[in-house]
């Protein structure tokens, strides 16, 4: 197969600054999109695989699934997009499509595993996929999405993981309007937490340590602050919520919020992948509750976020950065030193 070199950003190892490389994409086959990338959003996740906190990653890391592009070409049996047209890339690039998650249009949970969009196995180059830290990026149509063009494209690209993130378990748990929904943690997946659940009519609490997030909770569109560490506050709110959204991205003790919830009611876990401190298993039992997780979203309910979002004007809060300067971004993001989301220029690496 031929291939094009790009210009790209990664990592050669799990301690070494990340620095330009030049990598290889395949020309395009007959259901694939040629995508200029334009802006792509930098996720905790990038930071995990470049440092393998998970364990599992290939060298070079390329990072980068948050990306909005415009498209160069297309291949001959593409229908759904057009040269010049705005899009979006998430966090796979394939999956099997014949499992029975796949067929669900739920291709994240595919039963051969996903494809990531870097750190996945490449069946077409061999070896691993590399990110949206690059030039461009081709990607069989059905994984790219239709951009709404009324959003701010640079504020739109956390949106194809932190937003799907949030959206996907508020749509499967069916939160409406006058439900008292509570978002855990105030980072870059709570803060659209916030938005979509207040959009969504919910009553939206923002349940954080930091009492010096209460204001730009609101300003987010919280309609309350609950401090978890004040254990009056905690009491007047226990067994009032209908779903909690936890967004904390580290191990913590969930018992003190399963005291929140209502009975029969959920809290999903989307942040945190490691072992979490002991669960007491009183707080289910006694009351009928549950602990879920989520995992991003498929394609098709993707798609539906972003339409979403483009009906109400939602976008994340971001700070823009050129690629040159990834390596600090990346300690402040890890100092939590960021509202809400950066994402690069990718116009500084041409």
């Amino acid at each position: 197969m031929s291939k094009t070199k790009v210009k790209a950003y990664g990592a050669k190892a799990s301690d070494a600054a990340l620095e330009e490389l030049q990598i290889k994409r395949r020309d395009l086959e007959p259901n694939d999109v040629k995508i200029r990338i334009d802006y792509c959003g930098v996720c905790h996740s990038d930071i995990h695989t470049v440092r393998n906190d998970w364990g599992g990653s290939q060298y070079p890391v390329i990072p980068g699934h948050e990306i909005i592009g415009t498209v160069e070409a297309i291949g001959g049996e593409v229908s759904g997009f057009k040269v010049g047209q705005t899009v979006g890339v998430g966090c796979m690039v394939d999956s099997c499509r014949k499992c029975p998650s796949c067929r669900e249009d739920l291709e994240q949970y595919c039963e051969e595993g996903l494809v990531g969009t870097y750190n996945g196995k490449d069946e077409h180059l061999g070896g691993h996929t590399y990110g949206g830290y690059s030039q461009q990026i081709v990607v069989d149509e059905h994984f790219v999405l239709n951009i709404p063009e009324n959003l701010d494209l640079k504020a739109t690209a956390p949106l194809l993981c932190a937003g799907i993130t949030t959206w996907s378990p508020l749509s499967h748990w069916k939160i409406k309007e006058g439900d008292k929904v509570g978002v855990i943690g105030l980072g870059g997946l709570g803060h659209m937490g916030i938005k979509f659940a207040n959009a969504l009519g919910a009553h939206v609490v923002m349940i954080t340590r930091s009492e010096d997030k209460a204001q730009d909770a609101k300003d987010l569109g919280a309609h309350d602050v609950l401090i978890s560490t004040d254990d009056k506050q905690m009491k007047e709110h226990a067994n009032s919520f209908d779903f909690l959204l936890n967004t904390i991205p580290v191990k913590h003790d969930m018992n003190p919020y399963l005291g929140l919830l209502k009975r029969d009611k959920t809290m999903v876990l989307v942040g945190a992948i490691e072992p979490l401190e002991p669960l007491h298993g009183a707080s289910l039992v006694l009351s009928r509750k549950r602990v879920a997780g989520s995992l991003i979203g498929g394609i098709k309910e993707t798609q539906e976020m972003l339409d979403f979002c483009g009906k109400h004007n939602i976008t994340c809060d971001v700070e823009m950065i050129d690629m040159q300067k990834i390596n600090e971004a990346y300690e402040r993001v890890t100092s939590s030193d960021v509202k809400y989301r950066f994402v690069i220029d990718m116009d500084s690496l041409n």
